[in-house]
């Protein structure tokens, strides 16, 4: 059962990343802050969900958050600073869009680079544990999905629609057999025998 808050006295936002292993395409991350007497039944973390839940939660979690907020970190950057840092500048930025500066953050994962002074307190699988980084989690990724459909288009031979830039077999046999498109991370060796391949996305 997931939790509404880690802390009771200020005001908290979950945060989430999505896309961090992925061959192309942008890094996107939320910030949400909701109810402090927020429930639901359904919500988890998004990669236990199918996607017409995730999207059918999206609309749900926009409509009762007090406030939350999509940023992202191109390629381009992912490349310049390597997709650890990319993965907290996304957050970093969705942050920086809250309508409502939060008081307090809680991260997915267990390393963050802190966001000026406000306190926080990382969670290993937190998606799966607060509902607030669940809620972050199922933004970043129906977001970043949006896009990689939108620039699947111009590289339809990719799959990007099917695979969302997430290192498949098929993916990987496209950009060894054609190259890299303008929107692939560079630093990301294609053939690294611990990439780990999901042919589900």
């Amino acid at each position: 059962m997931l939790l509404a808050r880690y802390q009771q006295e200020l005001l908290e936002a979950g945060c989430d990343e999505a896309g961090r292993g992925c061959l192309a395409g942008p890094v996107f991350a939320a910030a949400v802050i909701l109810p402090p007497d927020f429930d639901h039944d359904l919500l988890n973390d998004s990669k236990l969900l199918v996607e017409e839940v995730r999207y059918a939660l999206r609309l749900e979690i926009e409509q009762k958050a007090i406030a939350f907020a999509v940023a992202s970190v191109d390629n381009v950057e992912i490349d310049e600073i390597n997709i650890l840092n990319a993965s907290f500048l996304a957050m970093h930025r969705a942050i920086e869009k809250l309508t409502l500066e939060p008081k307090f953050l809680i991260i997915d994962g267990n390393r963050f680079n802190k966001y000026k002074a406000t306190p926080h307190q990382c969670i290993v699988k937190g998606d799966s544990k607060y509902f607030s980084i669940a809620a972050a989690s199922i933004l970043a990724k129906t977001y970043r999905d949006d896009y990689m459909k939108q620039i699947a288009a111009r590289h339809p031979e990719y799959n990007w629609h099917s695979n969302k830039g997430y290192p498949t077999i098929n993916h990987r046999e496209t950009v060894l057999r054609l190259g890299h498109t303008p929107y692939h991370r560079l630093t990301f060796k294609v053939t690294a025998p611990g990439m780990e391949l999901n042919e589900e996305y």
